[in-house]
């Protein structure tokens, strides 16, 4: 089904590209796994052992994590339904 100018398959196409986005997007939010580091992967400090015992498989310290946080943008809206009241917002 097409709608408009938009070619056969194109609304498909928009769905699964919208779900593979939101799914690397939930990938790179998992939470650490595995045996916590005793020192941190980035600046080689100590991390204190009530850190590494409240989250299995932490990787930074405090200070590094923080960072790294503050250093997040969230990302846009991404208008893929392609109607023209969409684009106008």
């Amino acid at each position: 089904m097409a709608g408009g100018w938009a070619r056969d398959g194109a609304v498909s196409e928009q769905i699964e590209a919208s779900i593979s986005d939101e799914l690397a997007r939930m990938q790179a939010l998992k939470r650490p796994v595995g045996e916590s580091l005793t020192h941190c992967a980035e600046c080689d400090e100590p991390i204190p052992e009530k850190r590494r015992l409240a989250l299995p498989g932490v990787k930074l310290c405090l200070d590094c994590q923080q960072e790294r946080d503050s250093a997040f943008k969230s990302r846009g809206g991404i208008n893929r339904r392609g109607s023209k009241d969409s684009q106008l917002k």
